[in-house]
């Protein structure tokens, strides 16, 4: 059961300030200093600190941060598991998919095994790696597969499937030289996803490898939607970089076509992560099992 301080110090922990928690909680600020006063005794730590008159978690509040956001998730879940079986109702599982990992990699494989298991009944939540990863920390979502980067020491995670990033262009695109490498693209306007997608920090890592940032191209431009970027890079209005997973429908229609570049290929890890140490581990491991199973 959740100590209704425990539910205190999480909330001052999502918001980094003592006025904003005690509003959403509906309490005084001297109620909620108290509450976070009583956990430092208890664990005999300073929890929180102010630099630069900014609230921020100590050392030691991140780790009993990342301890009780598993155990209040799993109160949480163990509430709505009892409530299932005591009423019959179906098994709730509450999954958070970052854009481009849930349209084109995770959705048919969990459509599948959605078929398979009619007791199941899924709640799907989108957003960016960071989005997905707070409301994991509330307890919202139960676990989520993400392309963005994250703290591998904060979450378990596993591999769901490694993806090729590749650079696009419109199906009759004529370069002035046709590129075999990434440096052959500068000259040509480069249409980004906005910061804090997963796929445009891949990019900008493996840009920062080769000492280059968006800035070295001809032109750069941000668009949010990826159907947009496909739609505008069709369109002859610039190239991209998307995963190659995105575009094998356009590819194959003859809208799109893939730039072929030497050297080692741009990847990265499609990742399914959930709460380190939770006692529903053995369930997430099964529907990420399920789900591999049912990968074309």
């Amino acid at each position: 059961m959740q100590d209704f301080r425990v539910k205190t110090f999480l909330t001052v922990c999502r918001t980094l300030n003592y006025t904003r928690a005690a509003e959403e909680l509906m309490l005084t600020q001297p109620a909620v200093s108290q509450h976070i006063s009583y956990l430092e005794k208890e664990y005999g730590a300073k929890l929180f600190t102010y630099r630069h008159k900014k609230l921020e978690l100590t050392r030691a509040g991140r780790v009993l941060r990342d301890a009780l956001s598993t155990m209040a998730h799993d109160d949480k879940l163990l509430r709505e598991r009892i409530a299932e079986v005591a009423h019959g109702a179906q098994l709730q599982l509450r999954i958070g998919m970052t854009m481009t990992a849930g349209e084109y990699v995770v959705a048919r494989p969990l459509a599948k095994y959605l078929a398979d298991h009619p007791d199941i009944q899924v709640t799907v939540r989108s957003g960016g790696t960071q989005q997905l990863l707070t409301l994991m920390n509330a307890g919202e979502i139960d676990c989520a597969f993400v392309e963005g980067l994250f703290d591998k020491s904060t979450y378990a995670s596993n591999t769901f499937r490694t993806e090729r990033l590749v650079a696009i262009c419109a199906a009759d695109h004529r370069f002035a030289t046709e590129p075999t490498s990434l440096e052959d693209l500068l000259g040509e306007r480069l249409i980004l996803r906005e910061p804090g997608s997963g796929s445009r920090d891949v990019l900008i890592h493996a840009l920062t490898k080769r000492n280059l940032t968006p800035a070295a191209f001809a032109d750069a431009g941000v668009v949010e939607s990826l159907d947009i970027i496909k739609i505008f890079v069709a369109g002859d209005l610039g190239i991209s970089f998307v995963y190659e997973a995105a575009v094998r429908r356009e590819v194959a229609e003859g809208t799109l076509r893939i730039i072929p570049l030497s050297g080692a290929p741009i990847t990265h890890d499609i990742s399914f992560i959930r709460l380190p140490n939770s006692i529903f581990e053995t369930e997430l491991q099964t529907l990420f099992h399920g789900l591999a199973d049912h990968l074309a």
